[in-house]
């Protein structure tokens, strides 16, 4: 018998929610095939079984939280019954093939019960020890639970429902638990807005010439590199110029050090069904426009196809958010983990602006730059943003430079 266990995940991982099965009790599975998907704070993790044969049983259901080192599942060398925990060992086995089943061990008694019906009887907020089982062996199933849910209860005094309860009662409001993803980014937003002196300061981006220059060379570009110009790869060398003169901008804090990092992994943030991720564009600095372009297309497939991988994730040193994609004009992005700053890029509207002693209409972008001013000062801040302009506003000196 093989046991299925919560591989190493990453240094600051410790444990991950099953997002799916991808194999259930009964399947054949060969070695190396996948098994489980874990859903951790940063990606997905597919788990591989290590022995070909039969999934005998899960010991967790989807949604659980499962920590690095659990046992979630076995796989047995040939098809049958799954095989019995040590609880169900110690009881007649019944004809009939039972459900899969494990020990509660949040109880005193060791209530034997299924994994749906502990992951029911979690989200209902019922102690197993207190549901009465139909099965003679007493064991508790997902019908113990619901008809336990449901059981006349003794009137007792509680406090009036709020507003947003008498709401649920009356279908008026839908309640959903937040995914393991959404609860990291809520902690980590507002680990970030509590724990640093984060400041903004605004610019805005005659974007005339780089789009002249982009339609110039669009097609071109697409036929020597069989990937599109874009802006993203003119805004990521115009951050790694300006870093490079800027160097307070691309460090971070550690205890009463400051650490200047003397790399430009470029953080890009990318939206996905699952919420907000920002793998890294590495080494930004040794790439031409054609393998920054390339790069991002391909993090962005993999973040959509659930495919990142913790190496995506880590290092980076400064990140650029485009929320002019959703149609944002401006707006004030919060820090990325312990970075110090982040550029905002924001939609591009045609408005009047003074050109000399006349009015034109251009495209014009506002940039943002939020910043921790514990480490950077608003004459940094206020210059490094301005050399973003003023570089995106002169895009041959960034081909130049390249």
């Amino acid at each position: 018998m093989a046991e299925i266990i919560v591989p190493e995940l990453a240094e600051s991982i410790t444990e991950g929610t099953i997002a799916r099965w991808l194999k259930q009790p009964g399947e054949s599975i060969e070695k190396g095939e996948f098994i489980v998907e874990l859903e951790t704070d940063k990606v997905n993790v597919e788990v591989i079984s290590e022995e070909a044969g039969v999934v005998q049983q899960h010991l967790a259901a989807e949604g659980d939280t499962v920590e690095v080192g659990q046992v979630i599942a076995t796989v047995g060398a040939s098809a049958g019954a799954p095989a019995a925990t040590p609880a169900q060992a110690a009881a007649p086995t019944p004809v009939a093939a039972p459900e899969a089943v494990v020990a509660d061990e949040g109880t005193a008694d060791r209530t034997i019960a299924s994994p749906a019906a502990r992951k029911l009887a979690r989200e209902k907020g019922i102690d197993l020890a207190a549901v009465s089982p139909v099965d003679p062996m007493g064991r508790v199933r997902v019908q113990d639970v619901e008809a336990h849910g449901t059981a006349p209860k003794a009137p007792a005094a509680a406090p009036a429902p709020t507003v947003a309860a008498a709401q649920a009662d009356d279908g008026r409001i839908t309640r959903e638990k937040m995914t393991r993803r959404r609860q990291t980014i809520a902690k980590r937003l507002l680990e970030v807005k509590q724990s640093t002196a984060m400041l903004t300061t605004f610019n805005e981006i005659d974007m005339t010439n780089v789009m002249a220059l982009r339609s110039r060379k669009k097609d071109q570009f697409f036929e020597q590199n069989d990937v599109r110009l874009g802006f993203m790869s003119f805004f990521t060398k115009a951050v790694v110029a300006a870093l490079k003169k800027y160097p307070y901008v691309n460090a971070e804090i550690s205890g009463d050090e400051i650490l200047l990092k003397n790399f430009y992994d470029i953080g890009v943030a990318i939206s996905t069904d699952g919420g907000l991720v920002v793998p890294n564009v590495l080494d930004a600095d040794r790439k031409n426009f054609a393998e920054i372009e390339g790069t991002i297309v391909e993090l962005a497939k993999k973040a959509r196809d659930n495919k990142l991988t913790i190496a995506d994730m880590t290092g980076g040193s400064f990140t650029i958010t485009n929320g002019g994609v959703f149609g944002s004009l401006m707006s004030t992005p919060i820090m990325n983990g312990t970075q110090v700053g982040i550029l905002g890029m924001h939609t591009i509207q045609r408005r009047p602006v003074a050109i000399g002693d006349n009015i034109e209409i251009r495209p014009m972008m506002y940039v943002a730059l939020s910043y921790d001013h514990r480490v950077i000062d608003g004459k940094d801040s206020v210059g490094f943003l301005k050399m973003v302009k003023e570089l995106i506003e002169n895009p041959e000196d960034l081909l130049l430079g390249s």
